[in-house]
Parts: structure tokens; C-alpha cells; sequence
């Protein structure tokens, strides 16, 4: 019987001592990193509703139904602003990720750039919905490129990635929200985000350090063969499956879900509603994502059934209005973002910890699409359910 082929070489013996000043500099670098690549993804979401209304014309008043629909879906935003990001991963494993990091990093920062400018400029429905396009490209491009990266700083990397992924959520959502109630027109309210790929190539080309180099270098990505990458991906599959589903469940709510969950009786309007649940959202993601060193699991699947749980709970009240109050829609929201971060944070962090050195920007690229693939499913979804309820109401 013909040996099989080894896919992990010995273990290397313990990599030198970085220098004094390279932990605290790649760890902020990695968080600013993390900060940059999801503004722009998480900005258009909680802008969703707003750039779905051209500025010329006056809010619309919805199709006088309890739900207060938009025209257009939510949804609409997320999948343009999921499915480039999508196209990006898959083609991330056919040689995407044997590319150079510094023109990738360049490329995220101009798309990053492009989008912000097209949507502050934005005249119709169409010019934002292509603005959000550019910024899912960025945003996919980034999180491929920054995830491989950080898997090499052992100490600092994921974590503080995903406590600054978790930071941008909050941040973003935050200042969007409150330069709007500043008074502030959609345009204007994102001037300050042209500033963010800047700090993007900031961070990478002067804060971060040269990865401490392995005692043996592992051979080139290029030399896996297909045994191998199946090999890899049947051992991430136990961390981007369960991801997968958290990440449907959460954006089949924050998408589908929440534009319908309206409280006409709340001194908020719709929008500030929306964009409180937004808010909240990103202020659990951002807690959880930042959890890592307090919190460490091995396995993602239960994560994943409560996230299930959540869905079908909030599917529920926006079908038979039984929740008593904004308030409580308000924490579920909240717990929903708790456990989507936790996922994030864990699930990543265990496939860097896993994957063998010369394979490790594959397995990072196939458990990021399992995640991406959610997303895109949740935004059809997310239409589906805005046909549904405000086509019968």
C-alpha cells in the first residue's frame, strides 16, 4: 500500500525571541488593521436604510402596513455588500493567496477609499449600491489578506484583529448614528471614513513588524497538492460549518429581520430604531471579539444553535408581534451580537492554531468563506422574508 503523503513536516524548534517593541506594535497594528477593513462593511449596513431612499426625494412613509417597509430590502445592501467579498474568497484558494501581501493591502485601501467616495457622492439608489460593491471587495480582499497575516504572530495576531473587526463595528455604527442625529445628510456623515485606508497602509507598511521567522521554513503554499488542501479543509470544516450557520442566522436577523421588527408606539422613529439595533449589535460583537484571551473554545456548534434559536424567536415576533417592548427586542439583539463575535473570534483563532505553517493561508481563506457563504444565503433570505410580510400586509 502506497504511503500516504505527509502533509505536516516536524515540528520546528521554537522560533527566536521577537525584540522588546514588536509585541505591543504588532498588536496595535493588527487591531487598527481589523478597525479599517470592517468601517466600510459595517457603515453600509447600518447606513442600509438611508442609502435605499434617494436624497432627492423625502423618506418614504412605507406601504402603510405595521411593518413600515422600504421598497427595497435590506437586503439588497447586504448582498451587495457580501457577494464581491464572496467572489474574492472563492477565488482566494486558485492562487489569489500566493500574491505578494503589499499590493493586496494597496488594492483593499483604494477600494475601501472608492466606496466611501461613491456613496458620499452617491445621486440615485444605484451609485450607493455600487459604492457598497467597492466596499465588500475592500473589506473581503482585507480580511483574506490580514487573517493569513496575523496567523504568523502567534502571541497578538488574531486576537487583536478580531478585537479591532469587533471595535469597528461599534465605532462605525456609533459615528454614523450620531453624525446623523448632529443633523448630518448621509454624504457628509461619511467624509470622516475617506481618512480610514490612510491609516490602513499606515499601520501596514510602517507599524507592522517582519513575522518572526520559522527555524525551518515551511515549503511555499504553491507546493500543496490536492490530497493536502482536502486534507486541510476536512479539518476546518468543523469551525466553518457552525460558523456558516451562525453567520446565516445573524444576518438572515439583522438584515430581514429587524427593518420588519418596528415599534410604532416608541418615541424613536423606524430609522433610529434600526439603527439602535445596529448599535447594539456591534456593541456585543465588539465585547465577544475581544474576549479572546477570557474565553477560549474548542468548538463552535453551540454558538451556532443558539444563534438558530435567536432567528426563529425574532422571526416569531415579527410575524405575531408578542414582544412586550423595544426594550426587550433591544437585548436579544444585543445577545445576538455576543455570540456571532464569540464564533468569529474562536473559530478563527482555532484554524490558525491547527493548520500546519504551509497551509495555514488556505485553511484561514476556506474557513473565511464559510462565513461569507452565510452571509450571501441570509441576504436572499432577507429578501425572501421582506417580500413575504410586506407583500401581504
Amino acid at each position: 500500500m502506497a504511503e500516504e503523503e505527509p502533509l505536516l513536516p516536524a515540528p520546528p524548534a521554537e522560533a527566536p525571541p521577537e525584540p522588546p517593541s514588536a509585541p505591543w506594535r504588532n498588536g496595535a497594528a493588527f487591531w487598527l488593521l481589523g478597525f479599517c477593513n470592517n468601517v466600510p462593511y459595517v457603515v453600509m449596513l447600518s447606513a442600509a436604510r438611508d442609502i435605499l431612499q434617494p436624497p432627492e426625494a423625502p423618506p418614504p412613509h412605507g406601504n402603510g402596513s405595521r411593518y413600515d417597509c422600504n421598497p427595497v430590502s435590506t437586503g439588497a445592501v447586504l448582498l451587495a455588500d457580501i457577494l464581491p467579498a464572496l467572489l474574492v474568497k472563492v477565488a482566494a484558494p486558485f492562487g489569489l493567496h500566493l500574491l505578494p501581501h503589499s499590493p493586496r493591502v494597496a488594492a483593499a485601501a483604494f477600494c475601501a477609499w472608492g466606496s466611501f467616495s461613491l456613496v458620499a457622492s452617491a445621486a440615485g439608489v444605484a451609485a450607493g449600491l455600487g459604492g457598497v460593491v467597492l466596499a465588500s471587495a475592500a473589506s473581503g480582499l482585507g480580511e483574506v489578506t490580514f487573517l493569513a497575516l496575523a496567523s504568523g504572530y502567534p502571541r497578538v495576531g488574531v486576537s487583536c484583529w478580531s478585537s479591532g473587526t469587533g471595535a469597528a463595528g461599534l465605532g462605525g455604527a456609533l459615528a454614523y448614528g450620531a453624525l446623523l442625529q448632529a443633523g448630518l445628510p448621509l454624504p457628509h456623515a461619511l467624509l470622516p471614513a475617506l481618512g480610514l485606508p490612510l491609516l490602513t497602509l499606515l499601520s501596514y507598511f510602517f507599524l507592522l513588524t517582519p513575522p518572526p521567522p520559522p527555524t525551518e521554513p515551511p515549503p511555499p503554499a504553491v507546493g500543496l497538492t490536492l490530497g493536502q488542501k482536502w486534507r486541510l479543509v476536512k479539518g476546518v470544516a468543523p469551525h466553518a460549518g457552525p460558523l456558516a450557520i451562525v453567520y446565516f442566522a445573524e444576518y438572515f436577523i439583522n438584515q430581514g429581520l429587524l427593518e420588519l421588527l418596528y415599534f410604532p408606539s416608541s418615541a424613536l422613529t423606524h430609522g433610529e430604531q434600526y439603527r439602535w439595533y445596529q448599535l447594539l449589535y456591534q456593541a456585543g460583537v465588539f465585547a465577544s471579539r475581544s474576549s479572546l484571551r477570557c474565553l477560549r473554545l474548542r468548538r463552535v456548534a453551540l454558538l451556532a444553535l443558539l444563534q438558530v434559536f435567536n432567528a426563529a424567536l425574532l422571526l416569531a415576533a415579527v410575524a405575531t408581534p408578542f414582544l412586550p417592548a423595544l426594550g426587550v427586542a433591544f437585548a436579544v439583539v444585543a445577545g445576538e451580537g455576543l455570540l456571532g463575535g464569540a464564533a468569529y473570534a474562536n473559530a478563527f483563532l482555532n484554524v490558525a492554531e491547527e493548520a500546519p505553517p504551509e497551509g495555514r493561508d488556505f485553511a484561514v481563506t476556506v474557513a473565511s468563506l464559510g462565513e461569507t457563504v452565510g452571509v450571501a444565503l441570509a441576504g436572499g433570505a432577507a429578501l425572501g422574508v421582506h417580500d413575504f410580510f410586506c407583500g401581504a400586509a
